[in-house]
């Protein structure tokens, strides 16, 4: 009897065990199934969040970049903001340099041109006083011409030395036409300290006040420069 049974614990046994067994196997690839279907989405997680780091990493490479750019640009505007003063400030020098020199050379013009008329007015008053100096010596002579032609007769102006006289005198008083020397007005007009010496005065009711009445010896100017003053005599 316990043969028999036993053989029936057997089978029973087997049957359970031959049962629970496909359980086992289907739930372990339920399990791995499970374990796939879990892993799927803890992969596409970690490739969104790797996804997430490459793109903050990406945004701060770029700031970075931007902020290198930035920092550049701003070296770059100082730089040029430097050269820019340094030209304005040589530009200033310049320009002081500039009026400085065009300062010294406007005034060198001017003392130039005060120069140069000085010079041309020294050099016609040297040539004048060097007439007048001159002229002074020959007046005395034309004096003489004179003088002597109020003493020649009609007679005597008939002669060869009569007429020599009076073209030696007419010739004298061409030449000192030519070169400007003119004789001063005495006789009849009012007396001119700055023309005339009187050296006589006569009261005379016959002439005008400080009319001049008699001429001693003849003056003579040449432009405004008087070489020799008229001797005079003076009325009232």
């Amino acid at each position: 009897m316990e043969e028999n049974r036993n053989p029936m614990k057997e089978e029973e046994f087997s049957s359970d065990v031959v049962e629970e067994t496909p359980i086992d196997i289907a739930e372990g690839e339920k399990t791995e199934a499970e374990a796939e279907t879990c892993d799927e989405p803890c992969e596409s997680e970690q490739e969104t969040v790797e996804e997430k780091e490459e793109g903050e990493e990406k945004e701060e490479r770029e700031e970075k970049k931007e902020e290198k750019s930035s920092r550049g640009e701003k070296k770059k505007l100082k730089k040029a903001e430097a050269e820019l003063s340094e030209l304005k400030k040589t530009l200033d020098q310049k320009d002081a340099a500039f009026a400085d020199l065009n300062d010294k050379y406007l005034r060198l013009c001017a003392e130039y041109d005060n120069f140069r008329k000085r010079s041309s007015k020294e050099k016609e008053g040297i040539y004048a006083d060097a007439c007048c100096d001159i002229l002074e010596q020959i007046l005395p002579v034309l004096d003489n011409l004179e003088r002597a032609a109020l003493y020649n007769t009609e007679d005597a102006a008939e002669t060869p030395m009569g007429k020599g006289l009076e073209l030696t005198l007419r010739s004298f008083m061409d030449t000192l036409q030519k070169i400007g020397v003119t004789e001063i007005e005495a006789f009849g007009k009012p007396f001119n300290p700055d023309l005339h010496n009187a050296v006589m005065h006569v009261d005379d009711e016959n002439y005008g006040e400080n009319e001049i009445v008699e001429v001693f010896m003849k003056g003579y100017a040449k432009g405004d420069k008087v070489l020799r003053y008229s001797m005079v005599k003076v009325a009232n």
